[in-house]
């Protein structure tokens, strides 16, 4: 099973509020992001967000310039569909964040909430820090979540990799300051805690 029809398996088979990752409202990536200091004009990429309300809670929060790319055009529509006529104000990009094709030093902010902890793969791992290198300005700035240390070893049927903060900033290296972390406690829908580990690196 390609990793894409994996997740439209997934999204298929359930609703957005009911997969484990599920929030309501990502306030910790809303306070990250706040903590950039960008302006409503900054171009925000969130990556795998096809059915996360990050991307209501951005255009509530008065950003302009948003990107939503998932692999899974499921959940990329329920998204859509949930907006209504504000899915028009948004770029939609059905793609792999290890593969997908982006603009060259686009973007001021890239985000990923539950993404790179299923790279198991040192060379899917490289592919993306490329892929955020190549998309991001320089100066600007990255927000990674994955499963922290305590985190659970599998997701969704899949393999994970658990990160500290210092782990997730030096899959990044050199190239990339590491500017605050963070460590949530994330409640599933099924009433299951997760730790998630939190960092927000800039570009230099």
């Amino acid at each position: 099973m390609s990793d894409k029809s994996h997740w439209e398996k997934i999204y298929t088979n359930k609703r957005p509020a009911e997969v484990s990752w599920h929030q309501t409202h990502l306030e910790k990536s809303r306070e990250l992001i706040r903590a950039t200091g960008v302006g409503h004009d900054a171009k925000i990429i969130d990556v795998g967000g096809g059915a996360s309300t990050l991307v209501d809670d951005l255009l509530a929060d008065g950003f302009r310039h948003i990107t939503v790319m998932d692999i899974s055009p499921t959940a990329i529509q329920s998204a859509q569909a949930r907006l209504g006529a504000r899915a028009r104000e948004i770029v939609w990009l059905e793609a792999d964040a290890t593969r997908g094709s982006l603009p060259a030093h686009h973007y001021d902010v890239w985000h990923d909430r539950a993404v790179f902890h299923f790279l198991t793969d040192a060379k899917d791992r490289r592919r993306y820090v490329d892929n955020v290198s190549h998309a991001l300005k320089p100066g600007g700035y990255v927000i990674v979540a994955t499963f922290g240390p305590n985190g659970p070893l599998k997701c969704s049927g899949l393999d994970i990799v658990r990160y500290t903060s210092e782990q997730l900033h030096a899959e990044f290296g050199e190239d990339f300051q590491l500017l605050r972390s963070a460590v949530e406690d994330h409640v599933t829908p099924a009433g299951k805690h997760q730790e998630f580990v939190y960092c927000c690196c800039r570009k230099r």
